[in-house]
């Protein structure tokens, strides 16, 4: 699970990697977000639309795999 700091303003921090920070502080370059927090915020966002939102779904095996194999392609595992 992902280590958590709790803020005063209901927000957390979450710790990534310095490298993929930076990869997306390029990425998000011009592209109108603020910062790399808004984009991740952003992307979050989408990925839980996409699933259904508030419905606890599992995440297949398959599914699982695929996120794996995309994080070993970006050099994350």
């Amino acid at each position: 699970m992902a280590e958590e700091k709790k803020n005063n303003n209901n927000k957390v921090t979450i710790k990534i990697p310095r490298q993929l920070y930076d990869k997306l502080a390029l990425v998000i370059d011009d592209s109108g977000y603020n910062s790399v927090t808004d984009f991740v915020t952003y992307v979050l966002r989408d990925l839980l639309a996409s699933r259904g939102g508030s419905e606890k779904k599992e995440i297949s095996s398959k599914d699982m795999e695929d996120v794996k194999d995309r994080l070993k392609s970006l050099g994350y595992l």
